[in-house]
């Protein structure tokens, strides 16, 4: 059984939730949205023999302090990133691994950017970066992304939170469609709304996508400045299935990192940490160990 400690971290001036097991080199784990720490428990149980894992809940998701209870623009990838970085400050970690998916992948590499030093190396999941450019607008693409917006309105925590029926469908539709096989959160469904029905939480991660809005919208317009490549060395696991980061777009990898590797899941979807424990605790001892 692995021993799984709970700790609130304040940092930044926020009170994080951060859970941590094992022993070993720090990785630091960054989740995405629908998620919460627990998306990273079967990945943790099968590191824990040799590292030191921290999966953090970024401000508003989880069990951390939600510094908005109403719709806010307070949670864009640099407020994430120095978060982060405050934290690490906390725990007294000069210099660890990064694992991160989806809305932490942004923060990874918003921090990769400015403190390089503090990383000893990018582990991504399905990550989106800016090489997806105008793509997030293609005829495949556009039916995917329309919670995007939907996230953005003032009612829509409202609305999903207005009874647990309607969260479990809410919630439960992305963790059926974006995984390779949609009963992949069967047994943990509950747990997620759970955690989605507690005060705020739907509201701090709808937050993110206000936060981001005017970024996203000048990534689809081709106006968005071209940030320079990350020189951290880095590693992406894809799952091939995902239908809202598809695998196609990882062939600008090249223009936006300088050292990386890439590998694919072919039977995973977006939640390859989750659906593909056993490939993605190999891939990443290999990586940091």
């Amino acid at each position: 059984m692995t021993d799984f400690r709970d700790d609130f971290v304040t940092a930044n001036g926020v009170r994080h939730h951060v859970v941590s097991c094992g022993r070993g080199k720090p990785l630091v784990l960054l989740h995405g949205w629908p998620e919460f720490w627990r998306v990273w428990r079967p990945l943790m149980e099968r590191l824990a023999g040799r590292f030191t894992l921290y999966a953090l809940e970024w401000r508003g998701f989880g069990d951390s302090e939600k510094t908005s209870m109403s719709p806010a623009e307070d949670c864009t990838p640099d407020i994430l990133a120095e978060d982060l970085h405050a934290l690490l400050d906390a725990l007294k970690l000069d210099r660890v691994g990064l694992v991160s998916h989806d809305v932490g992948a942004y923060a990874a590499q918003a921090f990769a950017r400015r403190w390089p030093q503090a990383l000893d190396g990018l582990f991504f999941f399905n990550c989106p970066y800016p090489g997806i450019g105008r793509r997030w607008t293609d005829a495949q693409s556009i039916p995917e992304i329309w919670y995007q917006t939907f996230n953005q309105q003032p009612w829509a925590a409202e609305l999903v939170g207005s009874s647990r029926d309607a969260c479990r469908l809410y919630i439960g539709h992305f963790l059926r469609h974006w995984a390779g096989d949609e009963h992949a959160f069967d047994a943990d469904m509950e747990l997620w709304i759970d955690n989605f029905m507690k005060p705020g939480n739907l509201q701090g991660g709808f937050n993110w996508y206000r936060s981001v809005n005017r970024a996203r919208l000048a990534m689809m317009a081709g106006t968005a400045p071209v940030p320079s490549p990350i020189s951290v060395r880095s590693r992406f696991l894809w799952g091939r299935r995902d239908p809202v980061l598809r695998a196609v777009w990882t062939d600008q990898l090249p223009a936006f990192f300088t050292d990386y590797r890439l590998a694919f899941a072919e039977f995973a979807g977006h939640f390859v940490h989750y659906e593909a424990p056993d490939l993605a605790a190999g891939a990443i001892s290999d990586f940091f160990g």
